[in-house]
């Protein structure tokens, strides 16, 4: 047992700045936040984050329009500043959204 701890341990040193280097972003988040914005008229940015979904790094945003409670999520690659999804929200949509990230939340929490 103790030799397979170490032969992990060795491999987690050879494997690990490869995968940081594959983790960091390639533009900046104010590029990202210029590309997001774009794509929605008239809209502001009510929250961003950078954070990997479904294995890519990305930019999320959630923009509000004029005249209107529901957001527009804008997600936009990290690694190539090109528009990744659009999802229209609803404002109850966003809120459940909201509440299960911190309900996850709690559940990594020791």
């Amino acid at each position: 047992m103790r030799r397979i701890t170490i032969l992990t341990a060795a491999m987690m040193v050879t494997v690990t700045p490869a995968l940081a280097a594959a983790q960091k972003p390639k533009i900046t988040e104010a590029q990202a936040r210029a590309k997001a914005l774009s794509l929605v008229k008239d809209g502001k940015i009510r929250s961003s984050e950078l954070e990997r979904e479904h294995g890519k790094l990305i930019y999320s945003f959630d923009i509000a329009q004029p005249n209107t409670t529901a957001v527009d999520e804008v997600q936009i690659s990290a690694i190539t500043g090109k528009l990744v999804a659009r999802h229209h929200e609803s404002s109850a949509k966003e809120a459940a959204e909201a509440k299960a990230e911190v309900e996850e939340a709690k559940q990594v929490k020791p």
